[in-house]
């Protein structure tokens, strides 16, 4: 199971305690699935996602004390695959205003829910759970950090940037394929985000992940600075010696200053050692800074002598 899926099963299993809390996630599931009969001799929830009408059975039954099945209508596409649709329908008169007039139905519109449904931090966050589960997916956090909400609409996209952003999350909407898709792509403001929509599960999870990426990320950028400075010093240490070879083939160390001449043959008997190193081996010994003076001083005379 992905880690998309993970966060779909456990958002199903969380049910608000209040009932506003349930009819603001209602109206989500409702916007999304629901179809009115033109005669009104029926409403209907209907998807190819069994967890959604699994959670507009548990919310019919518990906020409306309204007893319903859900169908199983297997349809074949044209190359004989079959395709599982999943239905709930209402067909008694009462049952049906009982649940349009609650989400106010007679409100939405490109499917944008009422905004008095959703005055309440807590009806927001049931907002954002049930369209997460009608909408939502999430890319493997083992790899890169991408939530979306994939909307048929502007105006439902931009209603859940502006709920998202009621608790300090930003979010965009992008166009991809006649869809308004709103996506979220930071790893901190998913959690957070988890953490709303009540998963707190799949938040301890993506935690762990997150930790693991960036232990890994600050070790490698270790291992790429040590490795940076130990070719750099490598390097550094054999455009020395090949100065110092030069001087003494081409003007002889016997000629250089005593303390150059020092410098010079430690640097010759120690081809490895480093700045610190190399001071320790004078007598007396010299700090990283004369050695580094020193070794400077051997490269300008070689230069010059090359000229």
């Amino acid at each position: 199971m992905s880690f998309s899926q993970n966060v779909k099963e456990e958002i199903e299993k969380h049910i608000s305690a209040s009932r506003h809390c349930r009819i603001a996630e209602m109206a989500a599931y409702t916007v999304n699935f629901g179809q009115e009969d033109p005669e009104g001799r029926y409403f209907s929830w209907q998807s190819e996602k069994e967890a959604v009408l699994r959670k507009v059975f548990t919310l019919l039954e518990k906020t409306y004390n309204i007893d319903s099945v859900i169908e199983d209508t297997t349809a074949k596409d044209m190359k004989n695959k079959a395709e599982h649709i999943y239905r709930i329908t209402l067909t008694m008169e009462d049952e049906i205003r009982k649940v349009l007039q609650s989400i106010r139905f007679s409100e939405i519109k490109d499917k944008k829910v009422s905004a008095l449904l959703l005055k309440n931090d807590c009806c927001r966050r049931a907002f954002l759970r049930g369209n997460f589960l009608c909408l939502g997916s999430m890319s493997n956090p083992a790899k890169s950090y991408h939530m979306e909400f994939v909307c048929s609409s502007r105006m439902q996209a931009q209603q859940i940037v502006d709920m998202i952003g009621t608790f300090r999350i930003e979010a965009k909407i992008t166009e991809r394929k006649h869809h308004f898709v709103v996506y979220i792509k930071e790893g901190e403001a998913i959690v957070d985000l988890l953490n709303i929509m009540g998963a707190h599960i799949s938040l301890m999870n993506l935690e762990n992940l997150r930790i693991v990426k960036e232990v890994r990320s600050s070790v490698n950028r270790r291992v790429n600075c040590e490795t940076a400075n130990i070719s750099k010093t490598i390097h550094a240490a054999s455009r020395q010696m090949e100065d110092i070879i030069y001087l003494r083939d081409h003007y002889g160390l016997n000629r250089l200053p005593e303390h150059l001449k020092e410098m010079a043959q430690v640097r010759l008997e120690h081809e490895d050692a480093s700045l610190k190193e190399l001071g320790e081996y004078l007598d007396p010994p010299v700090g990283k800074s004369g050695v580094n003076h020193r070794l400077r001083k051997l490269t300008e005379m070689a230069e010059e002598l090359r000229k």
